[in-house]
């Protein structure tokens, strides 16, 4: 049977010529509609086996192809969170009827719901992303549209003076005090201070270590512990028999809490999230002179391209050219005593 209605909506079967039958949703109570669909599919599936056709696929199947194929990445909870709030536009819909005009229906729903441009530029990379690979690795589509990214300024590197530091650790709970501080020692994301467990720690050798599946660029990661960290550390033996953070007896998951804001509010400190953190570690260590390609294995970074924010902090290596100029005219002696 061609057609049949269940609770409704019309229900359509087709045999492909390859003998496969297929059954879907016509979408429509109204009989005639899915005939016309009905027959239409029958089309193409006979062009597609008979001309060599690629067969029509839908912005649904991408997504779930590039669920499954990007089931090992570190942001994959992300894509999923976009994905769901993508499908309001092009769920269901062809994947070669995605025009430039229609992702920019997307754009503007988004903006209208007052975000930055970051937060508008997320999904619509996801979007680009897959429309990239129906084109170049799965040849779904000939062609893609062109999605066009909104401007994001370029936001300058947050980080705390040690003074403020300090301010910081002694208003914390001592909790959230010993893992704030371990941060600033070693520059570990949040995820891998809360989720640290004990197998992954020698204080002998002073080294911890980050599995490749923790990791956000899935790479394994040496973090070597200084004197610091290592007291920290040593501190947290005996308060849980697996994770080295943990709250009166239950690993610790959330460090963003009404106490995190409130100590930042008595220490008088703005603007300034949980991953700063990070970054003051990253500031430190550059303005300390460690070089960048260093700071690119501590930190993890997948790119020298992620270290070079931090590259301003230290330019004690251009000292000697900004000097030479000084070989170009004479400089008085008084106001050389001046300075």
């Amino acid at each position: 049977m061609s057609l049949c209605k269940r609770g409704g909506i019309w229900w359509i079967s087709v045999v492909a010529p390859n003998g496969e039958r297929i059954r879907r949703t016509a979408g429509t109570a109204s009989k005639a509609l899915a005939q016309e669909y009905h027959d239409r599919v029958k089309s193409e599936l006979w062009r597609i086996s008979k001309l060599g056709e690629k067969p029509r696929r839908t912005w649904n199947e991408a997504a779930v192809r590039w669920l499954k194929e990007s089931g090992h990445k570190a942001t994959i909870e992300q894509d999923k969170s976009h994905l769901r709030w993508l499908d309001q536009f092009l769920g269901g819909k062809y994947l070669d009827t995605i025009s430039r005009s229609l992702i920019d229906r997307v754009t503007d729903a988004k903006l209208a719901r007052g975000v930055t441009h970051a937060t508008v530029n997320r999904p619509l990379e996801l979007v680009r992303a897959i429309l990239r690979k129906c084109v170049n690795d799965w040849e779904w589509l000939d062609r893609a549209p062109h999605v066009r990214m909104l401007k994001e300024p370029t936001r300058r590197v947050r980080f705390l003076s040690r003074a403020e530091a300090q301010g910081l650790l002694a208003e914390l709970p001592e909790h959230l005090a010993a893992m704030a501080a371990f941060s600033l020692a070693t520059g570990l994301r949040r995820a891998n201070v809360t989720g640290l467990q004990w197998t992954q720690v020698d204080l002998v050798r002073r080294l911890a270590w980050i599995h490749p599946d923790q990791a956000k660029a899935r790479k394994a990661i040496a973090v070597p512990l200084n004197a610091e960290a290592a007291v920290i550390i040593r501190s947290r033996i005996g308060n849980h028999p697996t994770h080295v953070f943990s709250f009166r007896g239950t690993p610790i998951r959330q460090v963003s809490t009404k106490a995190w804001y409130q100590a930042l509010q008595r220490a008088g400190i703005e603007n300034f999230r949980w991953h700063d953190l990070r970054h003051t570690w990253a500031s430190w260590h550059v303005q300390n002179g460690t070089p960048l390609s260093a700071l690119q294995e501590l930190g993890g970074w997948e790119s020298p391209e992620m270290v070079r924010r931090y590259a301003h902090f230290s330019a004690e290596h251009l000292a000697p050219y900004a000097d030479r100029l000084c070989a170009l005219r004479p400089v008085d002696s008084k106001i050389l005593g001046t300075i």
